[in-house]
C-alpha cells in the first residue's frame, strides 16, 4: 500500500525545505546529493519528464547542464509541463511547514495558529474540489490567505531570532524552516495575485484539497524556460547547485545552460504538438522512422458499429454484450480499456457472469502484479482504466485482443483544458479535445502490437468512430494501419485463426 502523504514528509525533505549540502550535517551522504554530483560527472543521465520539467520550473536548480535533452513519450510532455511549472498551495503547505517549525522552536500558541489555519483552509476548500475558480479567490479564502502570509511572516521573524552559534543541528534547522517559510510566502503571493495567463482551481480531494495553479499557455512558459532561455535574459543564482567538476558551490557563470538539442520522440506525436509547445518553427525537423511491424496483416481494427450511442442508458449493457462475444471468440487474452471506472466496473461484473475466463481488474492488484498474472494466464482478461492506456507491455500470446469502450475524450470540466477550450472558441474542439482522444486510443491501441510476431483485434466498441464523418478519419489516421472491418464474423474467423480452431463465440 502506498504510505499517506504525512508519513512521506516525516521521512522526506522538499526542495523548498532542503538547506543543501554545504550547510547540511549529512549533505555528504545525501541520497539527493550523491545522485546529483553523479549525474555531474556522467555523459548520460536518465531522469523522468516530471523531473525535467521540476528542473524548469526550478530554473535549473536540479539537473546539469546539458548539450542534448531526449523526450520519451513526447505526446506527454505537454501536461507534465502544465503540471510541473506550475504550484500548488493547501492545507498541507501548512501542516508540513508546522511540523519543521516544532522541530526548532518551543511556540505552542504558534504551532496551534498554524494548524488552526490549515484546518480552516480545508474547510473552505474541500467543497470546492474540482472547480475552476475564474473569478478569482472566493473572498473567505483570499481572507484565510492573507491571514496566513501574516502568520507565516512570525515564523519567519521569530526564526530569524535564533542564534545562529546555537550549534550545527539548530543552524540546519533554522535554514530548512527559512527556506520553507520563504518558499510558502512567495507560493501564497502568487496565489493572491495570480498572472493573468494562468488557470486557478481546487484540486486534490475532499480530504486533501489544494490551490493550484497552472500556465494556460504552456508554449510561452517553455519559450522562455527552454526554447530561449538564454535570449530571455534569465540571470539564475544556483545557490548550492553542483558544477560541472562535482564541487558544491555556485556556477561561475550564473547562468543555467539550456540544450541545444531537444528531441521529442513517441508512437504518438499528436498534430500540432509543435506549436502548442512553441517551438520555433524554423528550428524543427520532423522525422518519420516507420515501423517493423507488419499491421495491416496481423492487425483488425474493429469498430462495433451496431451499438448504440454512448450517451443511450443501455450502451453498458450493448458494450458488456458485446465482450462477451469477443471474450470467448478470443478465448479470454483480452485487455479491455475503459474511460471509467463506473463503466469497467460493470461490465467486468457484467462479463465474469458469462465467460469462463478469469477475470482481473484494475484495483485488486498492483498494476505490476496485475499485468504480470495477466501475462502469465494466457486465458485471463484484464480489465482496466485510464492509468492501462500506455505504458504496459504484454507481448506473446497471452493478448490477442484490445477492446476499448469510448473514444477517450478528455473531461469537459478539466479545469485547465477548460480554460483552453474557451480561448480556442469555436476551435476547441478540433484544437483541444480531438488531439487529446486521438494520441490516447492510438496509445491504447499500440498495447496490441509490441513485436513483429504478435497478432490479434483492437475492437472500438464506439460506433462514433465509424458514424461521425466530421472527425471519424482525424482518430482513424492516428491508429496503426490495420486492416478495418465492422463485421464481428470477420474479426471472429480471425481470431479462430489465430487459435487454430474456432472458439465458442455465442
Amino acid at each position: 500500500e502506498e504510505p499517506k502523504a504525512w508519513v512521506w514528509s516525516a521521512v522526506s525533505v522538499g526542495p523548498r525545505e532542503c538547506p543543501g549540502a554545504a550547510k547540511c550535517p549529512r549533505g555528504e551522504d545525501c541520497f539527493a546529493e550523491v545522485a546529483r554530483r553523479r549525474a555531474a560527472s556522467a555523459d548520460v543521465v536518465v531522469v523522468n519528464t516530471h523531473l525535467y520539467g521540476l528542473h524548469l520550473g526550478s530554473r535549473g536548480m536540479i539537473l546539469p547542464d546539458h548539450d542534448v535533452v531526449v523526450f520519451d513519450e513526447a505526446h506527454e510532455v505537454e501536461d507534465i509541463m502544465s503540471a510541473t511549472t506550475g504550484l500548488e498551495v493547501g492545507p498541507g503547505s501548512v501542516t508540513s511547514l508546522a511540523r519543521i517549525v516544532g522541530n526548532l522552536i518551543a511556540d505552542d500558541a504558534l504551532l496551534d495558529h498554524l494548524d488552526s489555519d490549515a484546518a480552516r483552509l480545508s474547510a473552505l476548500l474541500a467543497p470546492e474540489v474540482g472547480s475552476r475558480l475564474r473569478r478569482g479567490l472566493p473572498d473567505e479564502v483570499s481572507d484565510t490567505l492573507v491571514a496566513l502570509r501574516e502568520r507565516v511572516t512570525q515564523v519567519t521573524n521569530t526564526v530569524r531570532k535564533i542564534d545562529d552559534r546555537a550549534g550545527t543541528d539548530t543552524a540546519t534547522r533554522k535554514e530548512r524552516v527559512t527556506k520553507a517559510a520563504t518558499g510558502l510566502l512567495d507560493d501564497l503571493a502568487t496565489i493572491v495575485n495570480p498572472p493573468g495567463d494562468s488557470v486557478l482551481w481546487v484540486g486534490g480531494t475532499p480530504d486533501h484539497p489544494k490551490l493550484e495553479l497552472a500556465p494556460l499557455d504552456i508554449g510561452a512558459t517553455l519559450d522562455s524556460l527552454l526554447w530561449n532561455a538564454t535570449e530571455s535574459g534569465l540571470d539564475i543564482d544556483f545557490g548550492d547547485a553542483v558544477d560541472p567538476d562535482g564541487h558544491d558551490g555556485q556556477v561561475d557563470d550564473g547562468t543555467y545552460g539550456i540544450p541545444d538539442t531537444v528531441i521529442l520522440t513517441s508512437a504518438t506525436i499528436p498534430d500540432g504538438l509543435a506549436e502548442r509547445l512553441a517551438i520555433p518553427p524554423d528550428t524543427v525537423e520532423v522525422i518519420d522512422v516507420g515501423t517493423p511491424f507488419d499491421f495491416e496483416n496481423h492487425a483488425v481494427l474493429y469498430c462495433a458499429a451496431h451499438l448504440p450511442d454512448p450517451r443511450s442508458q443501455n450502451y453498458g449493457a450493448a458494450v458488456a454484450e458485446e465482450l462477451v462475444r469477443l471474450i470467448n471468440a478470443a478465448g479470454g487474452r483480452t485487455l479491455a480499456l475503459f474511460t471509467s471506472y463506473r463503466a469497467m466496473n460493470e461490465a467486468a461484473d457484467a462479463v465474469a457472469e458469462q465467460v469462463s475466463f478469469p477475470i482481473l481488474r484494475q484495483g485488486d492488484r498492483p498494476k505490476p502484479a496485475l499485468v504480470e498474472a495477466f501475462s502469465e494466464d494466457a486465458e485471463s482478461c484484464l480489465f482496466a482504466t485510464m492509468g492501462f492506456w500506455a505504458g504496459i507491455d504484454v507481448p506473446g500470446d497471452s493478448l490477442r485482443l484490445v477492446a476499448i469502450d469510448k473514444i477517450p475524450f478528455p473531461r469537459p470540466d478539466e479545469p485547465l483544458l477548460q480554460a483552453r477550450r474557451e480561448r480556442a472558441a469555436a476551435a476547441g474542439f478540433s484544437t483541444i479535445d480531438l488531439p487529446r482522444a486521438a494520441t490516447m486510443l492510438a496509445q491504447g491501441a499500440g498495447r496490441l502490437i509490441r513485436t513483429a510476431t504478435d497478432r490479434g483485434v483492437v475492437a472500438v466498441l464506439d460506433p462514433r468512430l465509424a458514424t461521425k464523418k466530421s472527425y471519424r478519419w482525424q482518430l482513424i489516421s492516428a491508429l496503426p494501419p490495420m486492416h478495418r472491418t465492422k463485421e464481428f464474423d470477420e474479426v471472429r474467423d480471425f481470431l479462430a485463426s489465430l487459435a487454430g480452431s474456432a472458439p465458442d463465440a455465442s
